[in-house]
């Protein structure tokens, strides 16, 4: 992360480099700022060949996602509405995701608050396992 972050988002970022659950981080306006090692897992690609990326990009490439693969309007994506109501926030939508393609993920996003303002997001998300068909 670049000099002068805030230290709680310095902080976040220390908490999900350690996390096994594929996590990312994102400042105010939902720029990308950072994702760990089990996100780029899921993702195909590390963080370092990502970099920074606006919300606008980051959706476009990765979700929320149509059947065909196109963006959806991300205004009601988790992170947006944690975002902008300062609550934590659940959903689910189709993703790009790596080798895997277009899959279905639970989002969780939470806000990280300073007295005052945001300083961004914290998001936790995993593809939506398919039960297997049930057998008689």
């Amino acid at each position: 992360m670049a000099r002068n972050q805030p230290l709680l988002l310095v902080q976040a970022r220390n908490l999900i480099t350690n996390l096994a659950l594929p996590a990312l981080l994102t400042d105010a306006d939902g720029q990308l700022l950072f994702f760990n090692d089990a996100a780029a897992a899921l993702l195909g690609r590390g963080f370092e060949e990502v970099g920074r990326l606006p919300r606008e990009d980051w959706a476009r490439e990765v979700g929320p996602l149509d059947d065909q693969g196109r963006a959806l309007l991300a205004d009601s994506a988790p992170i947006v509405s944690a975002l902008r109501s300062g609550r934590p926030a659940h959903g689910r939508f189709r993703a790009r995701l790596g080798e895997t393609g277009m899959a279905e993920v639970e989002v969780s996003a939470l806000p990280l608050l300073e007295p005052g303002h945001f300083e961004g997001a914290l998001v936790v998300f995993w593809p939506v396992e398919t039960a297997a068909p049930q057998t008689s």
